[in-house]
This record gives structure tokens, sequence and C-alpha cells, in this order.
């Protein structure tokens, strides 16, 4: 197995430890598969009461997403269809994973990196989380669950979120609910030595009080002054209704904000508001179903590796979205990303997706 994930156990506590720094963290195919495979031991282990995972020290990233570049270089392969596979069955069985699962979100969470830690039992911020869902700006949406998640945050703050691929802070994330409990970064380890005494069968009640000890006040929290400016200007039911009510509103926010989601695939942004309005009244097994759909479809399209291309591969920052307008995009195109894929539908006790 690759060092880019490394797993091991002290006194109950069993650890997963994210090792590509120079990668962010970003998650490949190997680590997804090997993960899953380490917590499927860990659940039967009666000896493991707590499942930790954790970047390696020094970083400047929990995980800042998914190994794009690797999906960008086997487009048009089976590899894709089961990238995705395989980490949307990780993020279901983290979840609903039986025992607490906690999260030390230390650094840059993006993406995959959000997947495997706010679907958790037990998230934890510090002063160096920054979390994202930037993924409408590389022509592709808010998946690992985003379609769940995102739409039961406070108010228009997933929309905006997904819009706009805005950062949130340890202490915002504390305060939006998608963080848990503060823990200051130099005190991460002091709190990991003791969850290893944890009792096996022990409870989230259990966890958090061992963390409550390490826990700090977070900071002022900027997301809460922003919410109600939030709520009214990203209230449209569509993304045309949310662009004129940014650009009717003389504010400095409202003006960045329009200028950022200007530069985005006009096909993401339609698609990624649909997939939370719809994700609103789902569970997570549909949430993953749906977006499995989605991932497929984008895959098959262009926008996507046209994003990564522009962003990441060449780094010219000029992606050509096809469609280029917003009103290019029907309301039949974005309905046809939300058909079953070809892959085969995603189910939870899975054979592998078909490779053809």
């Amino acid at each position: 197995m690759t060092d880019a994930i490394l797993f091991d156990r002290e006194g109950s506590l069993a650890r997963i430890t994210l090792n590509r720094p120079k990668a962010l963290n970003a998650l490949t195919l190997d680590m997804v598969d090997a993960m899953d495979a380490q917590l499927v031991a860990w659940a039967q282990d009666p000896a493991v009461a707590c499942v930790l995972i954790r970047p390696a020290a020094g970083g400047r990233a929990f995980a800042a997403g998914g190994d794009i570049e690797r999906l960008y270089r086997e487009r048009g392969q089976p590899y894709t269809a089961t990238f995705f596979w395989n980490e949307y069955i990780l993020n279901w069985r983290i979840h609903h994973y039986a025992k607490p699962y906690v999260a030390f979100m230390d650094g840059i969470v993006m993406g995959g990196g959000v997947g495997v830690s706010v679907l958790g039992s037990v998230r934890v911020a510090t002063e160096n989380t920054v979390f994202a869902m930037p993924e409408s700006g590389i022509g592709f949406f808010p998946d690992v669950g985003g379609g769940y998640f995102l739409p039961r945050l406070p108010g228009r703050l997933g929309v905006f979120l997904a819009m706009t691929g805005g950062r949130l802070s340890g202490a915002d994330c504390c305060a939006v609910g998608l963080c848990d409990v503060y823990i200051p970064q130099d005190r991460l380890d002091d709190a990991a030595e003791l969850l290893a005494n944890l009792e096996p069968g022990a409870s989230r009640e259990a966890v958090m009080g061992v963390l409550d000890v390490f826990a700090a006040k977070p900071p002022a929290a900027k997301i809460t002054g922003q919410l109600a400016q939030i709520d009214r200007l990203f209230r449209g039911d569509t993304v045309e209704d949310i662009f004129q009510a940014l650009f009717d509103d003389p504010s400095e926010d409202a003006q960045k904000w329009a200028k950022i989601m200007s530069g985005k695939s006009p096909t993401s942004l339609k698609v990624a508001l649909e997939q939370l309005r719809r994700g609103a009244g789902m569970g997570l097994a549909e949430v993953l179903t749906m977006e499995f759909r989605l991932c497929q479809a984008f895959c098959a399209d262009h926008d996507f590796f046209e994003g990564v291309r522009a962003l990441i591969v060449d780094k010219d920052n000029r992606p050509l979205w096809q469609p280029s307008s917003h009103a290019g995009v029907s309301d039949e195109r974005v309905a046809s990303y939300f058909l079953p894929a070809a892959a085969g539908e995603l189910t939870f006790h899975p054979p592998a997706p078909r490779q053809s």
C-alpha cells in the first residue's frame, strides 16, 4: 500500500493519517480503497473504540479534494466511474459508521476532503481550518454528499457556498454546524492521546467529553454577520434570479460575489442549484445515488475536463464553457444530468461498476 495514507492503532484509538502533503492530501483511488477496507476491518474489531482521521504533521491541508489530475488523464476510461463509485461508498460508510469517527479538520478541507470529514460523527475545527466547496469553478458540482449537508445549513448559506465557492474558517464552521468543537492545533496531539484511553464501545458523548477537555472558545465567526445578506441575495429560485439580486445590490460583497460567479461554469451553477433543491428532501443514500448520476454526466460532457485543463493542468485560467451563457443552459439540459448513469446506479452493497 502507498505511504499516501497510513493506518495504525494506539490503545483503543484507530488512526488514519493522510500523508500526501505535496498534493494537499488529495485523495487517490488507492487511498479511498485502502481507507474503506480498513474501516470495514476496524468496525469488526472489538478492541477499537474510536477512529480518528487527521493530516500528517507539517502540511497545509487536511485534504483539498480528489485526484482530479488523474481523472483528467483517464477521461473517457472506466477509471472515472470507479473512482466516484468507490468514493461515494466510502462517504456513505463514514456517515453510518458504527463507532465514533473523529475528523481533525486541520488545514484546507475541500471537495473529497469534506466527504471524509463532515459526514463523520465528530468534526473538530482548528485555527487553520479552511472549508470550501469550489467545484463549480472547475465545471463540476459540490459532490461527496454536498446535496445532503449544504441544504441543511442555516438559511441560504449552502446555496451561497455552492454558487461562490466561499471559504469558511474553523470558527465559521462551528457557528453554522459543520464542526462540533474547536480545538487549537497545538492541543490535538494531547486530545488524540486521551482518546486512546477510551473503553471499547464508547459512545459519541464519551468522545465529546474527552475533546471538550481540550476545546477553546472559537474567535468571532465572520459568517454570522453575513447570513442575513446571504439569505436575501441567494434566495432566488434560479441562477438568473440570484445574479439579478447581486447586480441590483450596490454593496461590495454583492459585487464581489457576482464577479466570482460570472467566471464559473453556467452548467455547473444551474445543476448545483437543482442538486441542492432536490437534496433538501433526501437522505444521504439518495443524495449519493443522485450525485453518482451527476458526476457521470459531467464526465461525459465538456465543462468538467475543460475546467480542470484551464485551472489545474495548463493553468491559463481561461476555461471555455459550453454553453458559455446561463441562457444557453435550458431546464431540459439540467434535467438530463439527473438521469440514470451509464455506469449503473450506485448501490450500497456494491459490485464493482460495469467497466464498459
